[in-house]
């Protein structure tokens, strides 16, 4: 059963962001007073109520209506306000008290007199200054009395959710479905992230077009396949850092960047079309520097099927990120819906990989077969190095702790050598592994690698 949907509705600049981040009390949408920031729908699940006894609603930020979008992007920007409105069970309706009643304003609510879903007013940024023949006057919207607020400085969002949970008494309690596992797109510009997003969710739950940097937020989207939950975090496309021109694309590609960080599972998807860029190889760096289980999603292969094999990409790719290797490899149309499912499932096994824990035992038993076949080389000015026992510590990503003699005799060769005789031996031959040397006597040296 879905979350009642409460949606957040009003002309640009308002503060529907600012009120989206002040309810969910952290920083999920971008803000900025750059008009038609926000194009997609953002959302967050949002507690109404304390402890068990609480029930959960989906907070969503819409574009601002009549927005004239600098990338002709308004007729999709209208369309996914419309969708979010139609399918909403309460509105927020955000206009600005200090500049009173614009005509605009008026539009809105004309649009919003044409649903049946109850609406609340909420006359926006009154911090300091009491506006009240500017909010008396906001009841000629039609929708009763305003509720003044201040969304960026906190004021009387408590009475906002009070009247949230009024509203949706008689809905049956949103309980949250458990997510097994995130699953964030990432890549540069134009590679067909959204377009993939939308085919799983199987609806336009975001923007998708030609025109590059379309995406400009990250946004969760929750996906159900049969009877698995899961969460795809679309991301703005990476560009490199000297093209960055504006604050909004800063804080996209920032965020792009701290999804791959929450994210479970990455699906880095590059463009088949194209060769591999700059941009790409940054976000390779990133997602080991993370170490985030990763799959390669070699998107458009209708465009250059004929020209190579699935092979021959699978040796380019391997070729250029040989760190990388033990990733596996889709190729998938995302317009043509070709292997779109499959991502998902390759992403779950993933995901699988990287929560097992092995026993201590069976990590001792595949130490001694590895070291039969090679043992760690010996380091000028060290002294000879010694293994005496290892444990896996953690998951996600599979973390093994390995006692030695001296952390410093180890080289970094033989710890690779390690890493790949490891993901031979035990379950996680397409995830990353982190080994830890830690010293047995003395002051402990942990030396990751």
């Amino acid at each position: 059963m879905r979350l009642p949907i409460v949606s957040i509705v009003g002309r640009p600049n308002v503060g529907k962001s600012s009120l989206l981040n002040g309810l969910a009390r952290r920083r999920i949408s971008i803000v900025d007073p750059t008009p038609g920031v926000t194009r997609d729908r953002v959302s967050t699940p949002l507690a109404l109520g304390e402890g068990e006894d609480a029930h959960y609603v989906e907070l969503v930020d819409t574009g601002g209506m009549g927005i004239e979008d600098t990338d002709d992007l308004t007729e999709d920007v209208e369309s996914q306000i419309a969708f979010g409105i139609a399918s909403s069970d309460v509105i927020l309706f955000v206009v600005d008290a200090r500049d009173g009643l614009l005509p605009l304003d008026r539009h809105v609510a004309e649009q919003l007199r044409k649903v049946d879903t109850p609406v609340i007013v909420l006359a926006n940024k009154i911090d300091e200054v009491q506006l009240v023949s500017e909010v008396a006057e906001l009841t000629r919207l039609g929708f009763g009395d305003p509720l003044p607020i201040s969304a960026l400085h906190g004021r009387n969002l408590d009475t906002v959710l009070e009247r949230i949970e009024y509203a949706v008494r008689h809905l049956p309690p949103g309980r949250l479905t458990e997510t097994k596992m995130k699953l964030a797109i990432v890549g540069k510009r134009n590679a067909g992230k959204s377009t993939l997003i939308n085919a799983l969710a199987g609806e336009e739950r975001v923007i998708v077009s030609t025109v590059a940097g379309t995406t400009r937020d990250s946004v969760d989207v929750h996906v159900e396949i049969g009877e698995e939950a899961f969460t795809l975090i679309d991301t703005a496309g990476v560009r490199k850092k000297r093209k960055i021109s504006t604050d909004v694309e800063y804080y996209s590609q920032h965020r792009a960047l701290r999804s791959v960080r929450r994210a479970d599972v990455t699906a880095l998807m590059v463009d088949a079309s194209l060769p591999v860029s700059q941009v790409d190889k940054a976000l390779v760096t990133i997602i080991l520097e993370e170490h985030k289980p990763c799959l390669i999603v070699v998107n458009k292969w209708d465009l250059a099927e004929g020209y190579a094999t699935t092979e021959d990409y699978a040796d380019y790719f391997n070729k250029l990120f040989p760190m990388l290797a033990y990733a596996p490899i889709i190729f998938t149309s995302a317009t043509e819906g070709v292997n779109i499912r499959e991502v998902v499932k390759l992403a779950q096994q993933l995901f699988v990989q990287a929560s097992r824990r092995v026993p201590t035992a069976k990590i001792n038993e595949v130490m001694r077969i590895i070291l039969e076949k090679r043992g760690p080389s010996h380091k000028a000015g060290t002294k000879p190095p010694k293994i005496f026992f290892a444990s896996q510590v953690t998951t996600e990503p599979p973390t093994i702790v390995c006692i030695v003699n001296d952390t410093r005799s180890f080289s970094e060769n033989f710890i690779r050598f390690l890493t790949n005789q490891f993901r031979d031996y035990l379950p996680f031959p397409e995830v990353p592994i982190r080994i830890l040397l830690r010293s047995r006597r003395g002051k402990e040296r942990e030396n990751e690698k």
